[in-house]
């Protein structure tokens, strides 16, 4: 698999972490015990792409807009982020993974906001896997950042560019992602990286994130290699 992953160029896979609650619903599972496993499927992907050279993941986390799911969940949420850091932190720092976060961070607790620094901080010399976590992330609350910070730097309409836009967003030090899964059989983007998978590949699979696992990610790069990307050529 990691000499098809280099003929096909595969650097950047970015993926929507979608059925958690369903598959804990779906094994009278309380909607913790969905996140949790949903953590332990993130590990063996994680691993899977170091095995097969992929460089690059960025996985959906927190949106935007799930704030408005009940406060326990959302507190638990964010205290499965913690204590996830916390307890596997020294671990994928051995293993060389680089971590960094996406979104408007300053929206998340002090406390929260200490630990995910202190994981960008240990990792950030790391030369594995680059694991990016979009946190309180929405694609559009992105790039209208962008548009104020292209606007505060006094660039005049003429110079901006489709370039400018890309560095100035969250993404601006990684390639566009040749890569988009989607788990749990939704057909939607979710306000995800809507810049950045302009000409990514889609992939929807059936299987709950939970279930996620190195042979699926396998079995997604095969149905990627049976695709013709043209660029609109």
């Amino acid at each position: 698999m990691k000499n098809i992953v280099k003929d096909l160029n595969i650097k950047h896979i970015a993926i929507i972490m979608d059925g958690n609650r369903r598959w804990a619903k779906e094994n009278n599972l309380p909607t913790a015990a969905g996140h949790k496993k949903g953590v332990e499927a993130l590990r063996k992907t994680v691993r899977a792409c170091d095995d097969f050279g992929i460089k690059y993941i960025t996985v959906y986390a927190f949106s935007t807009e799930n704030w408005k799911r009940s406060k326990e969940e959302v507190d638990f949420l964010m205290d499965l982020v913690a204590i996830t850091l916390k307890n596997q932190l020294d671990e994928m720092h051995k293993e060389g993974v680089k971590i960094t976060f996406l979104g408007n961070l300053s929206k998340l607790s002090k406390k929260l906001q200490k630990v995910l620094l202190n994981a960008e901080a240990k990792t950030k010399n790391n030369t594995g896997v680059n694991l990016q976590i979009a946190l309180n992330y929405g694609s559009r609350d992105e790039i209208t950042n962008a548009v104020k910070v292209i606007v505060s730097k006094g660039l005049k309409s003429e110079e901006i560019t489709p370039e400018i836009i890309s560095e100035n967003l969250y993404t601006s030090q990684m390639p566009d992602p040749d890569i988009l899964i989607r788990t749990g059989g939704e057909k939607r983007l979710s306000n995800y990286l809507l810049w950045q998978v302009a000409y990514s590949e889609i992939i929807v699979i059936d299987e709950y994130w939970p279930l996620f696992d190195k042979k699926l990610l396998e079995q997604c790069i095969d149905e990627f290699s049976k695709r013709q990307r043209r660029y609109g050529k």
